[in-house]
């Protein structure tokens, strides 16, 4: 990898992480341009394109200006682009908790070991369930989640599936089930999970409670 590298890059900014472990954390997200999927319910679709190419560098340097501890690679896709892994490395290399939000239709084996991974398994509600890249569950350690946006109870019971035919509650540290937005209940949702008594975590997206769909929250 030459010192010049550079990725295509929508924002970087400030917030509060909105979902998955570190929920309510100040964090510092990194959202790269460009996806190959198109999920009917996606709320960053002003990452397909634009952007600014910037160096690895460049990226690191604003980065430590927030003076913040967290950090996630986000998209769009951020694995679409291919020198995405070696930022992940290098912000693991300055010490940085560094986590990587991946849609499952890209690899994931050549992901730093120190890099926490949260896989999102592709729902049929989606629209992009034929794009998920199964193999990617063998790759999944202790620390990483694996997260399902549902959309409705066929959502609901796929995912119940796939929890038990890929056995994720031994693989990883969380299993997320999240509401897609304005099309399910959280309620509903949570009412199912405690009737079943799924040992997962239901998610709701902070940063839309908080800031609705305001870009760069």
């Amino acid at each position: 990898m030459t010192t010049d590298a550079t990725l295509r890059i929508t924002e970087i900014f400030h917030s509060l992480q909105g979902e998955a472990k570190t929920v309510g954390i100040p964090t510092v997200f990194v959202r790269l341009t460009g996806c190959p999927l198109r999920c009917q319910y996606c709320d960053t679709a002003y990452a397909f394109e634009g952007g600014d190419v910037e160096t690895l560098e460049k990226i690191l340097e604003q980065v430590r200006g927030y003076d913040c501890g967290f950090v996630t690679v986000t998209g769009g896709e951020p694995l679409a682009q291919p020198n995405c892994e070696a930022l992940l490395s290098k912000l693991c290399d300055e010490e940085f908790q560094v986590s990587l939000e991946t849609s499952g239709a890209m690899p994931i084996q050549a992901i730093d070991d120190r890099v926490s991974i949260v896989l999102d398994l592709k729902t049929p509600g989606s629209s992009e369930c034929d794009r998920n890249q199964y193999e990617n569950v063998s790759y999944l350690r202790e620390k990483d989640q694996v997260k399902f946006v549902i959309c409705d109870r066929t959502d609901y019971e796929w995912a119940k599936a796939k929890m038990d035919q890929f056995d994720l509650l031994s693989k990883v540290s969380e299993v997320l089930f999240s509401p897609s937005f304005e099309q399910l209940q959280g309620a509903d949702l949570a009412q199912w999970v405690l009737d079943d008594k799924l040992k997962i975590r239901v998610q709701l997206q902070l940063h839309k409670i908080l800031w609705a769909d305001e870009p760069g929250r």
